[in-house]
């Protein structure tokens, strides 16, 4: 967009975000989001053999793996819409996070896809011969 283009609108909230930006609260970070994996982040692979934790509020966390979530029993399941979610379903597949990254450490050399394991797309990534596959 260039400035012909742009709402006057646009360019008096934006001013007056910059005016009041000194005196509002100082902006918090929080991570949300955790990758897991067994393979290199930077292998063609790698984001189908990933496990993610990721944040779900009140100091709870999920382990993910594309749709489903790990239970605490160790069986993934889908992750049901909000709406769906009892409290018996959330106290099962909602965890701290030191418990989520654990589970999500034990779980992930477990990964299979298309039949594969990581050991076999670790094999066919040195097979191909480059730090990029």
């Amino acid at each position: 967009m260039t400035s012909e283009q742009t709402p006057t609108w646009y360019i008096a909230v934006q001013q007056r975000a910059h005016e009041e930006a000194p005196t509002t609260p100082e902006p918090t970070v929080q991570a949300t989001h955790y990758s897991v994996n067994c393979l290199p982040e930077d292998g063609i692979d790698s984001h189908v053999f990933e496990i993610t934790v990721e944040y779900r509020g009140r100091n709870l966390w999920a382990v993910k793996r594309h749709s489903q979530v790990l239970g605490a029993d160790g069986v993934w399941d889908y992750e049901m819409r909000p709406s769906e979610r009892d409290d018996d379903w959330l106290a099962g597949h909602r965890f701290d996070l030191d418990t989520a990254l654990k589970l999500a450490k034990q779980q992930t050399p477990l990964v299979t896809v298309n039949g594969h394991t990581v050991s076999d797309a670790l094999r066919m990534r040195k097979d191909r011969g480059n730090s990029n596959g």
